[in-house]
């Protein structure tokens, strides 16, 4: 366990748009995070990055101290400057051992999250090993500590009452949009078509909204958000020339700079001097601030919704304990399930020696095995087979009694 770290930048510990200095555009996720890995010699690595929160999971005997933090984020971005590494030096939470697996199980179970009970951290969590596992950044440890970490997210759901009435971030700015009585015939732009956009974009659906246009720098997502939602779409390339009008934007891509400058706000807006909406749940804004300073706009941003995440938080306080006794729980047992893959791993030479043994034996025994009629190599052999058959599988079956019957006494 002492091998299993975490590097973490949550909302916290570090102003949310801050946190967008981790963001790594996805087709440079395979080349900077290969190149970080094997620059520090990580067995494994995994990146986590949300709207309000960036999780390095390293698998390393090294220690992570102060030195090792600068030289990592040096390695994460070249272009930092000094000052931007003694910030992330500053700001980085360091987890290790138990206390990373308790920081992660917490992550994914909600507790831990900007708005507590919030289920979307789960798939978040999953589709980041999925995508560094596919990278083969990711292995072993990692690999088992992500499938305990989503069983324990679902038993908490499961039997604590963390997740009843669940706000999310995407809940939370709807129901601030359902308060503004947008009427259902509102001309709504989607800028971007991740899974945030996606989720807003099913709610407005489910309640009866129906006139979408879509952008997205790849074509093909636009299509396929637009084709749910029986609307249009086109590549972001073109936003600045669309003249459709709209009354509300609702926008998240994953872009480091304003992706709705003020010029571009001009373009679209036109001549129409309505108050408009403008739902931005990127990291960092896709809304240039100025915009506010010169336009009728109803903002409904992360930032917003911080107050209703903490009123939510208390709300659920009573909540804590419970699943805290669920995690502590799961922790003891994910180490018995770290100390039997241990065994197997130790045990899978065990079918090449007994292997090799019977293939000795052929060897010095073969001039008595030539003496032998077929039956009775037959005989012979099918003896051979059950005793190496067995020789595999009960050293293992003795192994796991112990571990249990050891898990029991503590």
């Amino acid at each position: 366990m002492k091998k299993f770290k975490i590097i973490a930048f949550t909302h916290k510990t570090t102003d949310i748009n801050d946190i967008g200095k981790f963001h790594v555009e996805d087709a440079l996720v395979k080349e900077r995070f290969e190149t970080l890995k094997k620059a520090f010699n990580l067995d494994e690595l995994l990146y986590l990055s949300t709207c309000n929160r960036v999780e390095f999971l390293i698998s390393s005997n090294q220690k992570v101290d102060s030195l090792f933090l600068k030289k990592f984020f040096v390695a994460f971005d070249s272009n930092w400057s000094a000052n931007d590494v003694d910030w992330a030096i500053k700001n980085a939470q360091v987890f290790e051992g138990d206390a990373a697996l308790r920081h992660l199980f917490s992550v994914a179970s909600s507790i831990d999250s900007l708005v507590v009970g919030e289920r979307e951290i789960i798939t978040q969590v999953r589709n980041a090993y999925e995508k560094c596992n596919a990278l083969n950044l990711t292995g072993d440890l990692i690999r088992l500590a992500v499938k305990k970490t989503i069983e324990v997210a679902k038993d908490v759901y499961t039997h604590t009452n963390i997740s009843k009435n669940p706000v999310s971030v995407v809940s939370l700015a709807y129901r601030k949009l359902r308060a503004l009585n947008v009427k259902q015939d509102a001309r709504f732009l989607i800028i971007g078509s991740g899974v945030t956009n996606t989720t807003m974009a099913q709610y407005l659906k489910k309640h009866k909204f129906a006139n979408f246009t879509v952008f997205n720098r790849t074509l093909a997502n636009a299509e396929k958000l637009a084709s749910d939602l029986n609307g249009k779409a086109f590549p972001l390339s073109e936003l600045a020339n669309y003249n459709g009008g709209f009354d509300i934007i609702v926008t998240c891509t994953g872009s480091a700079e304003s992706i709705i400058t003020p010029a571009l706000y001009k373009r679209l807006v036109g001549d129409d001097k309505a108050k408009k909406v403008v739902i931005d749940l990127a990291i960092p804004n896709d809304l240039d601030a100025e915009i506010l300073n010169n336009y009728d706009v109803n903002l409904i941003a992360i930032n917003n919704l911080q107050t209703v995440a903490k009123e939510n938080l208390l709300a659920r306080e009573q909540e804590m304990d419970s699943c805290k006794a669920i995690i502590d729980a799961n922790i003891d047992d994910f180490k018995q399930i770290l100390k039997t893959r241990k065994v197997e791993l130790a045990m899978s030479e065990v079918p090449k020696k007994v292997k090799e043994i019977r293939e000795t034996a052929n060897e010095v025994f073969a001039k008595e095995l030539n003496n032998l009629d077929v039956e009775s190599k037959q005989v012979l052999d099918k003896i051979l087979a059950y005793m190496e058959k067995k020789y595999i599988s009960v050293p293992m079956k003795m192994a796991k009694d112990i571990l249990i019957e050891d898990a029991k006494t503590k």
